[in-house]
């Protein structure tokens, strides 16, 4: 079903419900620019999925599934440089060969609202490979010789009792041992901060003047600045709040985007560069990829990246927009500001959005657990952005109970219930059986599930994707 309202030549806004297999085709917008896709998550590290590197046997014999699966420390691969090891936090999920994943918080991830999600990060500090020392560690837990294998079959049994709530346990009698005294022993430890963030990830403004400040946060000793293609030739500067030119920064640090009077209305992105170790504790999720959720256990110095947007315009609506996955709410947060002196309009499913001049707006999109989603908001000029992704907020046992009960997102991922005979939401089957297969813990040959290529959407099941067009609506109108 496709509904198009219409308020004159210059308004035009189209909901796309979906069901089975659809293809949902190009979107004309003004101006030189296309849509592209704008980063979503705030910053951090892009990371490619290898194999398990230190690992043993281990036996789930859960009410909802009975087997033996490979247990222990992911390898991944940084974009730009870098390595790190990660631990699983979502046992019934199928890993995919060579997925790419994003760092993102604990709100953007399965543990959003699991009230044992400190006592996870406590283990990752105090086992392998954060203590390396085997023999101490063996000894503190009284378990008799441990190598790398046992100890991270061992980490992450314990691990998988509380992301999971999961009745397994390690074949190894040492590494069994060490999952239980890390787990009799873990205690409360508060979210890690991300490796690197800029906030807020857009501003906009009127030509003339300096735009923002877009603060860094960041544990990296110096962040590289970068403006998009030619800043000169556009008329903008990067500047500190005295006006001084800036290609670095570091934590704290305020940037803004000085744009000459007199300069074309048009944008500009910055991208933030740097290299650290990222803390342990961050979750990383599939990139436009339904697979295992994971944790970090250990990182080298790695690239991580943020990017920030300006917008500006002489006159009229000047948006600035931003979007996040809220799981707690289960679904998508479109922020549209509006930093110019004529009010910016769009549709959402039928449903007038005005941001006055100087104001503000958040807008919660409900977007179903698996759901392939993408947002498009144009304005003035080519203005254009793109949000797009897969809503992966619950572990597959709680992401089949939700479905089975109707419940979003928002679903408490530490209530326990039987598991769905059905495919587990999108995110591998797992069957009623003993004689069934476990999820992939060790790498998987199914071919990653990409949403958002170009310009054109493919969704699998049923959901909605909505498309956002912009009114630059005249003042009294």
């Amino acid at each position: 079903m496709i509904s198009v309202k219409r308020r004159g030549a210059a308004r035009l806004a189209a909901a796309v419900v979906v069901t089975g297999v659809t293809a949902v085709g190009t979107i004309a917008t003004a101006g030189p620019a296309a849509a592209g896709d704008a980063p979503q998550n705030p910053g951090g590290v892009s990371a490619t999925l290898g194999k398990i590197t230190a690992g043993s046997g281990v036996v789930v014999n859960d009410r909802r599934k009975t087997g033996e699966v490979l247990a222990g420390l992911f390898e991944m691969k940084v974009e730009g440089g870098g390595s790190l090891q990660t631990y699983c936090v979502d046992m019934l999920t199928n890993t995919v060969d060579g997925a790419k994943y994003k760092e993102v918080g604990w709100s953007e991830s399965s543990l959003h609202a699991n009230k044992n999600a400190g006592r996870i990060r406590w283990i990752l500090q105090h086992s392998y490979p954060q203590v390396n020392d085997l023999a101490a560690l063996a000894k503190e837990a009284g378990t008799g010789p441990l190598d790398a294998n046992t100890a991270a079959a061992g980490t992450q049994v314990a691990i998988w009792r509380y992301s999971d709530g999961a009745d397994v346990k390690a074949k190894d009698g040492a590494a069994q041992k060490l999952a239980e005294h890390l787990y009799k022993s873990a205690k409360d430890a508060e979210e890690p901060e991300a490796s690197l963030t800029l906030t807020p990830p857009a501003v906009s403004g009127k030509s003339g003047r300096k735009l923002g400040p877009v603060t860094v946060h960041t544990n990296a000793r110096s962040v590289t600045l970068t403006p998009s293609g030619d800043a000169v030739a556009k008329g903008v500067k990067i500047v500190d709040k005295d006006g001084k030119r800036l290609t670095s920064t570091g934590d704290g640090g305020e940037i803004y985007f000085d744009v000459r009077p007199g300069a074309r209305d048009g944008s500009l992105a910055l991208k933030a560069t740097a290299a650290t170790k990222v803390p342990v504790g961050r979750v990383f999720v599939g990139d436009h990829t339904t697979t295992q959720t994971q944790i970090l256990a250990g990182s080298s110095e790695s690239t991580v990246s943020a990017t920030a947007t300006a917008n500006w315009a002489a006159k009229g609506a000047v948006p600035a927009l931003s979007a996040r996955k809220n799981c707690a709410k289960g679904g998508v947060e479109v922020t549209a500001e509006n930093r110019g002196d004529a009010p910016f309009g769009f549709d959402l499913d039928g449903v007038d959005h005005t941001v006055p001049a100087g104001g503000s707006e958040t807008t919660l999109v409900k977007v179903a657990e698996n759901q392939a989603y993408k947002f498009t908001i144009t304005g003035p000029n080519g203005f254009s952005r793109t949000f797009s992704g897969i809503l992966d907020c619950l572990t597959a046992e709680h992401a089949a109970a939700a479905a089975a009960t109707g419940e979003g997102g928002g679903t408490d991922p530490t209530r326990t219930s039987p598991i769905s005979t059905a495919s587990t939401g999108g995110k591998g089957v797992v069957k009623a059986s003993a004689g069934g297969d476990l999820a992939t813990t060790g790498g998987s040959t199914t071919t990653p599930t990409i949403a958002g290529l170009a310009i054109v959407l493919i969704v699998a099941g049923s959901g909605a994707v909505y498309f956002l067009r912009r009114e630059n609506t005249a003042p009294g109108e």
